[in-house]
């Protein structure tokens, strides 16, 4: 509240707004889309730096427990609910391309052939990399429908009899294994986008429930593109105005 004070003694909002109007905000379900679309927005200003990219999955912790009954030692349990993010990025500028949250137990590897085509609608993309977690043939099969590369770790259990990109892929994972990790270490560049974003805007949320914890979670990551968009504009001379005006007219 005293930020929204001090906004608008600025002139940067008409009015405070009542205390509770945000909490009532993020609970409604419409706004969902909203913030993904805003998502998407602020991401296209950087579509001539980014064409590689790099996929992965993070918790936000709340305030929420769980807790269950432990037989084997006869004792209540109890630990932390989270939303699990799963996000694709570019690894140059770690703008946040493409957004799915889903119930902790999702699985990685079957969504990100979302996460690509969502980010293929806007971007052109030359590389995708992911950690074993994403070693899949349908995985392969949706970065290569983009006309992309998969950079895609393999599993102790992975063999090359599959045929195709993936055991090309394989290969050359196995016998230059070098040129390989060139590639797929741009990956760890996620990992900084997960980081930046709980360093900046904290790795828990205060909401309640469901619909609130994600849409919180996806105005982190609003502001978040939003101070990537900044650096950017300095560091590159990218003119954010002039593509805002373009967009908008």
């Amino acid at each position: 509240m005293t930020d929204l004070r001090d906004a608008q003694q600025k002139g940067l909002i008409a009015r405070t707004p009542h205390f509770n109007t945000i909490s009532n905000t993020l609970e409604d379900d419409e706004i969902t889309a909203t913030l993904r679309d805003l998502i998407t927005q602020s991401s296209l200003p950087l579509k001539a730096v980014e064409c590689d990219f790099a996929v992965d999955s993070s918790g936000f912790t709340s305030s929420r427990f769980v807790r269950w009954f432990d037989h084997k030692y006869g004792a209540v349990r109890q630990q932390h609910t989270w939303v699990k993010v799963h996000l694709m990025c570019g690894v140059k500028t770690n703008i946040v391309t493409a957004v799915e949250i889903r119930d902790k137990d999702a699985s990685d590897t079957k969504l990100m052939p979302d996460l690509v085509d969502a980010t293929a609608k806007n971007f052109k993309l030359r590389e995708v990399s992911g950690d074993k977690g994403y070693g899949s043939l349908s995985n392969y099969a949706a970065v290569s429908r983009h006309g992309a590369t998969p950079y895609i770790a393999f599993k102790n259990i992975h063999s090359g009899r599959s045929g195709g990109l993936w055991k090309k892929m394989f290969h050359l994972f196995q016998f230059n294994r070098d040129e390989f990790l060139a590639h797929y270490h741009k990956r760890s560049n996620v990992e900084t986008t997960f980081s930046m974003i709980k360093a900046k805007f904290r790795d828990h949320v205060r909401s309640k429930t469901d619909a609130a914890m994600v849409n919180e979670v996806l105005c982190k990551i609003v502001c978040h593109n939003i101070c990537c968009l900044i650096q950017e504009a300095h560091e590159l001379g990218i003119s954010l105005d002039t593509i805002i005006r373009q967009r908008v007219a």
